[in-house]
């Protein structure tokens, strides 16, 4: 009996073979993305590209660092620490090295949890965060044992699929998870080496699986809001890992019957326009956040602070924000913003940062703690704050060059008026923030934990990426544990 039934299984090997033989069909936004994915070198990218690139990684590390403590970052480190891989990539901040696809996951999860990483508000794009994709490529980089130039190409490449996506993808169904995750799987792939072929099959098998619903960021939020970039970093990576090792990914990931493009994105477009030549590269377009919190929020808190030395906030009657559209949409409008009960929620809020402002004079990391989130005076000045859509501030937002305007203004019982705007000047979301400001912001995260000297090295290092031989020598520089 049981050598019949061996005699009646297929072969495997003969299954294969056919297999091997099957002409794969290709649709041509997957091979626009391999070629150019394929094609992309570090002699291809001008001198501010690679500064551009520098720049932000530097602050998604110190905004790693910023979060490391956080309860969302210590399980996901605590989880990866049960798959231990010693040629794998490290979780950062401590001296255990997991599984690539895995690192990916805490570190990007970790790094977004302080709400300091960058920004891509370019008009009428989805928006987002494409630095979540620089942990991952770091992940990437180590494993590959990779030198500061590949990994460097790895983030613009990562930035460039992350943005050029944003551009043209409108359902809001889904979350920017998405996309990272395409984003992702093409600075990995790009860093491990894989060929025109395999580079296909890491797209298909990036997009296809990985789509993610935007329920994640409605209504009160929860610590799944930040392993969104974790998930995407992860499924980017495995996606590569898995093509590396062999894997096929599906026909026609866009285009076919059942794909991305009618399913998903719910239109049909071509991705002509990529970063090279006469064509800039996006990753010079996203902006460096300065304060912790929701981009959309950061002009409100922004306004605030200029009111906060001129008022006392016992003496408030009410208070009335004015935001652009998007700010409305994502920061005000519904009941939850008023009754945050969780630091998730509460960094999203219009009124809760901008009655942190009001009574601290600013927003940092601290703002989110229990005694500001339960906080009474916090919780009653909030129910005073009127925000309301100013359609000249979302036409500024709308148009190039794109303006973040805001205007905050308070009554008091006595009757007076204080108003503070921001978004025309260098006091705004869209600031350029010199060299000295992005370390500055850098040391004001990692040097209590790191002390000064490490992270002079830390800076000297990451300043000068491009002369890296292995950046396996990043992550012992940001040990906490």
């Amino acid at each position: 009996m049981n050598k019949a039934l061996h005699l009646n299984l297929p072969s495997l090997k003969t299954n294969t073979t056919m297999e091997m033989h099957t002409e794969k069909a290709v649709d041509a936004i997957q091979e626009r993305l391999t070629r150019y994915a394929c094609n992309l070198s570090f002699d291809d990218l001008p001198a501010d590209i690679v500064h551009a690139a520098k720049v932000r990684i530097i602050d998604t590390l110190g905004a790693m660092l910023g979060g490391f403590s956080a309860e969302p970052c210590r399980i996901t480190r605590d989880f990866a620490a049960r798959r231990l891989m010693p040629d794998g990539a490290t979780i950062l901040g401590t001296r255990m090295k997991t599984t690539p696809d895995m690192a990916a996951f805490t570190n990007a999860t970790t790094a977004r949890y302080a709400e300091l990483n960058d920004i891509y508000q370019w008009p009428g794009s989805f928006g987002g965060h494409p630095s979540d994709t620089i942990t991952p490529m770091l992940a990437a980089a180590e494993h590959a044992h990779a030198d500061g130039r590949r990994f460097i190409t790895g983030v613009v490449l990562a930035f460039e699929v992350y943005t050029r996506f944003s551009d043209i993808f409108h359902n809001g169904g889904f979350d920017a998870g998405t996309f990272c995750a395409l984003a992702n799987a093409a600075g990995a792939g790009k860093l491990l080496g894989l060929s025109s072929d395999q580079f296909s099959h890491c797209i298909a098998m990036a997009i296809v699986p990985n789509n993610m619903l935007r329920q994640a960021r409605y209504s009160h939020l929860t610590m799944w809001k930040v392993a969104t970039a974790g998930q995407a970093g992860r499924a980017g990576v495995f996606a590569a890992l898995l093509a590396k090792a062999g894997m096929e990914g599906p026909h026609l990931p866009f285009e076919g019957k059942a794909g991305w493009c009618d399913h998903v994105a719910r239109e049909r477009f071509a991705l002509t326009e990529m970063g090279g030549k006469d064509t800039p590269f996006r990753i010079i377009s996203t902006l460096i956040k300065p304060r912790p919190s929701s981009g959309p929020t950061i002009p409100s808190i922004l306004a605030a602070e200029k009111v906060a030395p001129l008022i006392n906030v016992n003496d408030v009657q009410s208070i009335l924000v004015e935001v652009h559209r998007i700010t409305m949409e994502f920061g005000a409008r519904g009941r939850h913003f008023w009754t945050p009960e969780s630091r998730e929620t509460a960094d999203h809020s219009v009124p809760y940062v901008v009655a942190c402002a009001l009574i601290d004079g600013t927003v940092t990391l601290r703002s989110f703690d229990d005694a500001h989130l339960w906080n009474p005076q916090l919780r009653a000045l909030m129910q005073k704050i009127e925000v309301v859509e100013n359609e000249e501030f979302t036409q500024a937002y709308d148009r190039q060059p794109q303006q973040h305007r805001t205007r905050v203004t308070v009554v008091t019982t006595s009757g007076e008026r204080f108003v503070g705007e921001v978004g025309t000047a260098q006091d705004s979301l869209g600031q350029h923030l010199d060299d000295a400001k992005i370390a500055a912001k850098f040391r004001g995260l990692a040097e209590d934990a790191l002390g000064t000297k490490r992270v002079d090295h830390i800076l000297e290092m990451l300043w000068n990426l491009e002369r890296i031989d292995d950046v396996c020598s990043i992550a012992p520089a940001l040990v906490l544990l």
